[in-house]
């Protein structure tokens, strides 16, 4: 059977056929991996200790666990069948006022608190609509005392509850994240994806 190189060009020398072919392949790989990372599957590295010891950032960073970042990879496609759930640890354009307050234009941090609820930390346990959430990923030593609740949320003011198509995140590092405790609520827009593999280093790939 004759390749479609061969059908278009039928007098080009073999040779040449088989370079124009491995091009055609080479590119088409190429474009095909580019599209996966675009709008599918993007990798992301670990810059701050505040998901430690779920995901790790390097030392010699204060609080810092390992000697290297993790690298994670967040699926982009995910929401489009179901919304953002509570404990998915997401990546996401940080809002203005998180630029202002922490470094860094991409976080990653886990989702608390969902549309139309209320939230509050007291002696580092989270409350959802009154309600103490079980959260076994943050480790002992690693919850903040301070006692907050959502009037402590800078855009919310007097709201008493979350709005539409906001959310509420934080690191599992809670004495030393910079999320929305301190600048306030992510939008829905602003979320890239789900985060859901641990792929270096390779002795900690793993599923999220």
């Amino acid at each position: 059977m004759r390749g479609p190189i061969e059908c278009l060009f039928p007098n080009l020398p073999h040779g040449l056929r088989l370079v124009i072919d491995w091009v055609g392949t080479i590119a088409g790989a190429v474009l095909i991996v580019l599209a996966v990372k675009a709008w599918v599957v993007n990798p992301y590295r670990i810059p701050s200790p505040s998901m430690e010891p779920t995901l790790h950032c390097a030392n010699p960073e204060p609080d810092c666990e390992a000697g290297g970042s993790d690298r994670v990879r967040a699926n982009r496609f995910i929401y489009r069948f179901h919304p953002p759930r509570r404990r998915d640890i997401v990546v996401f354009h940080a809002p203005d006022a998180a630029r202002r307050e922490c470094v860094g234009g991409t976080f990653v941090k886990r989702i608390i608190g969902l549309p139309g609820e209320t939230w509050s930390e007291r002696d580092g346990v989270t409350y959802i609509n009154g309600r103490r959430l079980l959260e076994p990923y943050i480790a002992p030593g690693r919850r903040d005392t301070e006692t907050k609740t959502l009037l402590d949320i800078p855009p919310l003011g007097k709201l008493r509850r979350i709005p539409s198509r906001m959310y509420l995140v934080e690191g599992d590092n809670r004495a030393h994240s910079c999320d929305s405790r301190v600048w306030g609520l992510v939008p829905r827009a602003n979320i890239i994806g789900k985060v859901f593999l641990t792929y270096w280093p390779l002795g900690r790939v793993g599923t999220q």
